[in-house]
């Protein structure tokens, strides 16, 4: 037996063969349970319908058994043509729709009938494409809504749209309340509705566009200024580094520079006393002959030897004087000065930079986000830079670079055997072949000498040439680690320092074995600035003005040593402070 020849047999609500089957006016057959679970559900409006023909009866009929029905059904089930068990259902969870007409544990309902008003399973769904009556009604996906689209008086579908009423009536309620009205059905409102719909979502669509636009330049503007945020405190801690390595090292240099002066100050001490107690000795040693003569009984020998002495008597001493002790009142008032402008600008530019931060917060634009952002970085780096200035700017007039001098004496160590010193060491002269002893420092190859100072900070020193025709005098500065032995390419001035060349009407200054030709003619006294921090290397001309002849912007590794080649027939002088 077919499924189409089992259809009288089933139960439209449950879908299986009946069980107690019950006959209904109407002619259709159902489960005793089913049928009258689903009247109790309709009991509360008044009326009772059939589920497939919706035939309805007033009062509610009484249900007997169908005996003969039920007996074919049970020849039936115990026939080999049962028919299969329909598929596994799927129970309601939470948040499901329910099926309407499952009567124990419920199914979750997959579609529901907008004529019926109920929700149904995969099951109970099924008479709805089968039933010719129940294929007309209208399916949905499955809502919990229904209940909505009954009318609460008439307890009727609303099908109709109240235009004066703005609101969703039945059929009923035409006749009644809303008689007269301007009605329509609810299917010629909707259409004119999603017309305005389609408009209105337009709206909302720009205005979506426009708030994710700003939306987006906003988090734009929040992410920039906290990359800018970050960047400026990752660059401020770079910065504060530097200017604390900055300061620190014109620290150093202050005392660089004092051990210095008083090094030289020393010095120039014990040679003024050394040539004092030469000088007490000689005079001792002619007393101590007066004397004896003094005692001398033979007239003749007295007068012969008192005639010597009187003609080696001692010339008048060129007088010998020693500079004041240096006072370093002078180094602790610019220390203070300079405290003084640091402090006062750190204090107007941050002052500036909090203005910037509240003018922000008052404005409150996305706009101001990069205002404040550059200005901040503007402001800072001015700091910064103002500071570096104070601690970093060079003299400009002679008395201003003679602060920075210090003495300076040749190193015999490094001396080529063909340039003799003298003058304490202060003066280089090409000449002779000297007896120096062998030294790891010396110069081999090439008639040069390195000063016995290194510097890291700022120096300054003159130096006085003593030139002829076609001779030759560099001044350079040298890291301690110049090559010294191996050839004279490898060692000369010019190759891994710095190095002027003079002669007279022409001056080139060498590094890495490139020359540059310099237009302007040195004098016989060149001085040379070096501030060693700052990566400064300058020299100059010294007369009643300063004029450059040539500088040097880089970076020094290692302290620096002033250093000089010396031609044939040429000498040069380290010259003192004046």
């Amino acid at each position: 037996m077919d499924e189409a020849n089992q259809d009288p047999f089933r139960c439209s609500i449950c879908l299986e063969l009946v069980r107690d089957p019950v006959t209904i006016p109407c002619g259709h057959n159902y489960c005793m349970k089913c049928i009258n679970g689903c009247w109790n559900r309709e009991g509360q409006k008044g009326e009772y319908s059939c589920p497939q023909c919706r035939e309805t009866f007033t009062p509610r009929p009484v249900l007997k058994k169908n005996t003969m029905l039920a007996e074919l059904v049970d020849k039936m089930t115990n026939s080999a043509f049962q028919t299969a068990s329909p598929p596994p259902a799927t129970y309601a969870e939470p948040g499901d729709v329910e099926c309407d007409f499952c009567s124990e544990r419920k199914v979750k309902a997959v579609q529901s009938c907008l004529v019926c008003l109920i929700s149904l399973c995969q099951t109970h769904i099924e008479p709805h494409y089968s039933i010719p009556a129940l294929k007309k009604h209208k399916l949905v996906h499955a809502s919990t809504h229904l209940q909505q689209k009954i009318c609460s008086k008439h307890d009727k579908v609303t099908e109709v749209f109240c235009r004066t009423d703005k609101k969703c009536i039945c059929m009923l309620c035409i006749m009644d309340e809303h008689k007269g009205h301007d009605t329509v059905s609810a299917a010629a409102e909707r259409k004119e509705r999603q017309k305005e719909l389609g408009k209105t979502r337009a709206e909302y669509l720009k205005r979506i566009q426009k708030r994710e636009k700003e939306l987006q330049e906003l988090q734009d503007a929040v992410a920039s200024y906290q990359r800018s945020a970050q960047e400026t405190e990752e660059h401020s801690d770079k910065i504060f580094t530097e200017l604390l390595d900055c300061i620190e090292r014109r620290w150093s240099e202050v005392k660089d520079v004092s051990r210095a002066q008083q090094k030289a100050a020393v010095k120039d001490a014990e040679d003024v006393l050394e040539k004092l107690e030469q000088e007490l000795a000689e005079l001792r040693r002619e007393d101590a002959e007066l004397e004896k003569l003094s005692l001398e009984e033979d007239h003749v020998h007295f007068l012969q030897s008192f005639q010597a002495l009187q003609s080696s008597e001692f010339e008048d001493s060129p007088s010998i004087s020693l500079s004041p002790q240096m006072s370093f009142e002078a180094v602790g008032k610019s220390l203070s000065a300079l405290k003084s402008e640091v402090t006062e600008l750190c204090k107007q530019n941050m002052m500036k930079i909090s203005e910037e931060g509240k003018s922000y917060l008052s404005e409150q634009t996305v706009a101001s986000f990069d205002f404040l952002r550059l200005n901040t970085v503007l402001l800072f780096i001015s700091l910064v830079t103002s500071v570096k200035i104070l601690l970093t700017q060079e003299p400009n007039t002679r008395e201003e670079f003679l602060k920075y001098s210090c003495r300076l004496t040749l190193d015999p160590n490094t001396a080529h055997r063909l340039i003799s010193l003298s003058e304490g060491n202060r003066r280089a002269t090409r000449g002779k072949e000297q007896p120096y002893p062998d030294h790891p420092d010396r110069f081999q190859f090439s008639p040069q000498v390195l000063c016995e100072q290194g510097f890291y900070g700022r120096l300054y020193w003159e130096a006085e040439l003593d030139l002829k025709k076609d001779s030759a005098v560099c001044i350079a500065v040298a890291y301690k680690s110049i090559t010294k032995g191996k050839s004279k390419a490898e060692c000369n001035f010019g190759k891994t320092s710095w190095c002027l060349q003079c002669k007279i009407g022409e001056s080139i200054f060498w590094h890495q074995c490139k020359k540059t030709c310099i237009s302007v003619i040195p004098t016989s006294r060149i001085g040379v600035y070096l501030d060693h921090m700052a990566g400064t290397l300058a020299f100059y001309n010294v007369s009643d003005t300063m004029t450059l002849l040539h500088k040097v912007k880089t970076t020094f590794t290692e302290p620096l040593y002033p250093g000089f080649w010396v031609g044939n027939d040429a000498s040069v002088k380290l010259c003192s402070k004046q």
